[in-house]
């Protein structure tokens, strides 16, 4: 059940698996895709598997996110089929781990991002270390919260899911915790005794190894952050952080104003629109859209800008908020699930 980038082995009652593109910071690409599923489908009924277990190798990241560097190539040259089989295939993977019968728990230590928040937030454990650090950056590289995160993130407290989902912000650490990513908060140093023990005792080793929170980073700002996200529209939002008159208002609005208009545009209305809708029927919403959002020129723009030639310099189109034809988030959110 192993190839190269991902071990799949067994220990006591546990079924592990490891990430194991250190170099690449474990991002998935489709052979990890269809090697976590094969673990996944072969334990899924052994009952001397109790759990599975879910860490990244390397030390630097759980996971990175996926592979859209193959998806903008992908794109780039016409291959809806292959865009398509990389996103139905990593989203049937996000709704098997919300569904699996046996409890998952991931161990976060390092960076995890987009598809790393897919294979990890779905589980019953997130644990995560004082390294860890969650985002889900999308609008950056003018993508949508996907990998089922447009179910989970508009089910955080008040609007940190939209906040989160908008700016790409980071939770370090027990941040994570506190907003609702990650269940318990374990130090680095006790991960190796954390994994023996479950390999021992099962997942009921989690809660013995949890320590207490430290107070969360962004207390102070969670009423702005409500009084802002809250808004019925992104030109809404805009406006309130400009009225709070603060330094993290500010800076919320300068972050905001850098992504990609239209990305910002249709993620706020994905989000949005996941609060009505189950874990598999966000997941299909999401498939859906992916079919618009990689064929439109910001995709690609961003990809490149962020992580091909990494000049950080994307040239939008358009570049700015009220330059976006409404009707082109309209058709992207009413495209036919498939």
């Amino acid at each position: 059940m192993s190839n190269p980038s991902v071990l799949a082995s067994r220990s006591g009652r546990i079924g592990h698996l490891l990430l194991n593109r250190p170099k690449a910071l474990n991002a998935l690409d489709l052979p990890m895709i269809r090697a976590l599923q094969s673990a996944l489908d072969a334990w899924r009924d052994d009952p001397a598997v109790h759990a599975v277990v879910i860490a990244g190798a390397g030390g630097r990241a759980y996971c990175s996110g996926g592979d859209v560097r193959t998806v903008r190539e992908h794109a780039l040259a016409g291959d809806a089929a292959a865009v398509a089989t990389f996103f139905g295939e990593e989203y049937a993977l996000n709704g098997c781990l919300g569904e699996y019968p046996r409890p998952c728990v991931a161990l976060i230590d390092g960076i995890c991002m987009g598809g790393g928040v897919g294979i990890s937030v779905h589980g019953q454990f997130r644990v995560v270390t004082e390294a860890g650090v969650f985002a889900m950056p999308e609008t950056a590289i003018a993508m949508l919260p996907d990998v089922g995160t447009t179910y989970v993130l508009p089910r955080l407290p008040g609007q940190l899911g939209l906040y989160l989902a908008l700016t790409g912000a980071r939770l370090q650490g027990a941040d994570a915790v506190h907003a609702g990513l990650a269940t318990h908060f374990v130090p680095r140093a006790d991960l190796p005794a954390l994994a023996a023990d479950l390999a021992r005792d099962g997942v009921a080793a989690v809660a013995v190894h949890a320590r207490e929170l430290p107070a969360f980073s962004l207390a102070p700002q969670r009423a702005a952050i409500d009084r802002c996200f809250a808004a019925d529209s992104v030109g809404e939002i805009v406006a309130r952080l400009r009225a709070e008159g603060t330094g993290w208002a500010r800076d919320t609005l300068a972050t905001l104003l850098t992504m990609s208009p239209s990305s910002v545009l249709w993620s706020f209305a994905a989000v949005r629109r996941g609060a009505t809708l189950s874990l598999r029927e966000a997941l299909a919403a999401e498939l859906a859209m992916t079919r618009h959002v990689t064929r439109h020129p910001d995709f690609a723009e961003g990809v490149r800008a962020m992580l091909v030639d990494k000049d950080r310099q994307p040239r939008w189109s358009p570049d700015r908020l009220e330059a976006v034809d409404p009707a082109l988030i309209a058709n992207i959110l009413d495209s036919p699930i498939p």
